[in-house]
C-alpha cells in the first residue's frame, strides 16, 4: 500500500472573477492544473488537493470534486486528497468519491467541528477507511481542538489504511515519539517551519505549504535532509524560514498565495471569511521572501 512520503504539495487554489460563482470566484481549473503540472516538473512528489491550503471548506461540493478530479488528470504525480468531514459519513463520502475518482490517498482530519471522544476519532477513521484508499491522518489540534497524541495514533495504526500522519503539533519530539508508538507509520512533517528538524528526526514526508512558492529549493532541501546533508540543508533552509513560519499562522492561506505572487506565480484572492492580507502583514512577508529568494 502507498506510503504517502515525499514532498507532496498541499496545492493553492486559483481562482477567477465570476459574478455567478460564489463570492464572485470560481475555481481556475485550467490554471490549477498548470500548477499542479509546474510543482511535479519542479521536483515535488505530489500534490493534495482540498485541504485547508485549498480552502476546501469554502467550495461548494461540485466545486470540490472537480477540482479533486483534476489533480488526478492533470499530474502523473501521487495525489493524496483532503477529505476532511463533520462527521464520518462525510468523510467516508468523500473519500469514496477519491477513491472513485483515481486518488492515490487521502488526508483526513479528525472530526472537524467537534471535539470527538477517542472512541469516536477512532470511528472516524474505521468509517474512512472502508473506501480502500491508504489514509494519512491529520493531527491539526490548533485547528480541531483535538490532539491525536502518539498513544491515540498507535491505535488508529491498526486500522489496515493509515499509513501515514500529518504532524502539526509544532512540537518536533512527537516525531520520535510517533515513530516509537507506531513503527509501521510514515511521519510526515506538517509545518514547514520544523521541517528539517522534523526530517532529521525520522519524518520521511513533508505535506508541505511553501513548495507553492518554492518547489525545486523544497525538494532539494527534502533530498538534503533525508540524506542527512545538515550543512547544505542548513544553508537552504535558514533563509527560508521566516516564510515558511507563515504557514503556521492564521492567515497562511492569504500568506502563500500573496508568495506565489512574489515569485511570478499568480496566487490571487481567497473566498470569504479570508480577506487580503492587511498593510502590515503584506509588508512583513515580503521582507521575509526577499530573504528566502535570496537563496
Amino acid at each position: 500500500m502507498e506510503r504517502l512520503d515525499g514532498v507532496i504539495v498541499a496545492t493553492a487554489l486559483p481562482y477567477a472573477e465570476d459574478p455567478r460563482a460564489p463570492a464572485g470566484l470560481r475555481p481556475d481549473l485550467d490554471r490549477y492544473a498548470e500548477h499542479c503540472r509546474w510543482l511535479i516538473e519542479n521536483g515535488c512528489r505530489g500534490v493534495g488537493p482540498n485541504g485547508s491550503l485549498g480552502e476546501y471548506s469554502s467550495l461548494t461540493d461540485a466545486e470540490r470534486r472537480a477540482v479533486a478530479k483534476i489533480a488526478i488528470e492533470a499530474t502523473e504525480g501521487v495525489v493524496v486528497v483532503g477529505v476532511h468531514g463533520a462527521g464520518a459519513h462525510q468523510a467516508r463520502h468523500w473519500a469514496e468519491l477519491a477513491a472513485e475518482d483515481g486518488a492515490d490517498g487521502v488526508l483526513c482530519l479528525p472530526p472537524t467541528m467537534y471535539r470527538a471522544s477517542k472512541t469516536e476519532i477512532v470511528h472516524h477513521f474505521q468509517e474512512v477507511a472502508k473506501a480502500g484508499l491508504p489514509i494519512m491522518v491529520y493531527n491539526n489540534p490548533i485547528d480541531t481542538k483535538v490532539d491525536l497524541t502518539p498513544d491515540l495514533v498507535a491505535e488508529l495504526a491498526d486500522i489496515e489504511q493509515v499509513v501515514a500522519v500529518k504532524e502539526f503539533s509544532g512540537d518536533v519530539r512527537r516525531v520520535l515519539a510517533i515513530r516509537e508508538a507506531a513503527p509501521r507509520l510514515t511521519v510526515v512533517a506538517g509545518a514547514d517551519d520544523v521541517v528539517l528538524e522534523s526530517l532529521l528526526m525520522g519524518a520521511t514526508g513533508w505535506f508541505a505549504g511553501f513548495p507553492n512558492v518554492f518547489p525545486a529549493e523544497c525538494a532539494r532541501l527534502f533530498s538534503l535532509a533525508f540524506k542527512g546533508d545538515v550543512a547544505e540543508a542548513r544553508k537552504l533552509y535558514e533563509p527560508m524560514v521566516a516564510a515558511f513560519r507563515w504557514d503556521s499562522r492564521t492567515e497562511f492561506v492569504q500568506a502563500i498565495k500573496h508568495g506565489m505572487d512574489f515569485v511570478g506565480r499568480y496566487g490571487g484572492p481567497c473566498r470569504p471569511p479570508r480577506g487580503p492580507l492587511s498593510a502590515e502583514h503584506r509588508a512583513l512577508l515580503d521582507a521575509d521572501l526577499r530573504k528566502a529568494t535570496e537563496v
